[in-house]
């Protein structure tokens, strides 16, 4: 089985042909996508349309650029949002020092919200983290000591370090099309070193488009690029990919129940 583990299907890009691209996924393969939460204010959306489909589930949650919309977000209302059907983690949330959309103070307390929600819900933690490392593996660090939750560093670029740090407290690490870029040697570095049973692959579409369809809208249907450039930089099989990587996303995801054969 194919799985994109993270889709933006609610975005605007698709709101000409999202009927489509759905059925373009699976034609290509993909049995399961797990639809990404990234603000309060599209959440009926994301949640409508893991409803509307058998092979869509989703997230709650709020990226850091959106953090400055959220500045009152509470734990509270992320795990009462997160006990609706077909909700099966809490996030995209985290921080981002790139582009800095949100102030960094407000990312990081509605970053620890998630964290909170995450510890109480049992859900998995999808976490977004770009140019923030130091301040990402101290805040992962001080929540750890206060209570165990599960972590998914989603769409990884960042450093060697943190990556360490992350997969030291168990955290399971997705890999996008970013892989397949001929300027990442750095980015398939780390990921030659990351837990072997915690890796999981996925578009982040409309983004980040793998090789061969660089430069375009991103769908869930290219995610099978994603894998075979992880089978080649693990030195596994396609066969051993796909394996790995659903074993590791169905013990990761685990609200959501496996299909017979998957």
């Amino acid at each position: 089985m194919l799985i994109d583990s993270h889709v933006n299907l609610h975005a605007p890009q698709f709101d000409e042909d999202r009927d489509a691209v759905i059925d373009r996924a699976r034609q290509a393969g993909v049995g399961m996508m797990v639809e990404i939460s990234d603000r309060l204010s599209t959440f009926e959306a994301t949640h409508g349309l893991a409803m509307a489909h058998d092979d869509i589930w989703c997230t709650v949650g709020v990226h850091p650029h959106e953090a400055r919309h959220h500045v009152d977000l509470t734990s509270d209302r992320l795990v009462a949002l997160a006990k609706r059907k077909k909700v099966v983690g809490i996030g995209e949330c985290g921080l981002d020092f790139h582009y800095d959309l949100s102030p960094r103070g407000v990312q990081e307390a509605v970053f620890r919200q998630h964290v909170a929600a995450a510890r109480t819900s049992g859900l998995p933690l999808v976490v977004h983290t770009r140019e923030a490392d130091d301040v990402m593996a101290g805040v992962l660090g001080e929540e750890m000591a206060e209570g165990p939750f599960r972590v998914l560093m989603h769409c990884y670029t960042s450093g060697a370090e943190l990556s360490k740090k992350a997969a030291e407290m168990g955290a399971w690490f997705s890999v996008s099309g970013i892989a397949t870029f001929k300027a990442a040697e750095d980015v398939r570095a780390v990921i030659r070193d990351m837990p072997a049973d915690r890796i999981i692959v996925e578009t982040d579409c409309p983004y980040l488009a793998p090789v061969p369809h660089r430069g375009r809208r991103n769908e869930p249907a290219y995610v099978g690029h994603v894998l075979d450039k992880l089978a080649e930089i693990r030195g596994w099989s396609r066969e051993e990919a796909e394996v790995r990587t659903t074993d590791a996303f169905f013990s990761l995801f685990d609200r959501i129940p496996r299909p017979a054969g998957a």
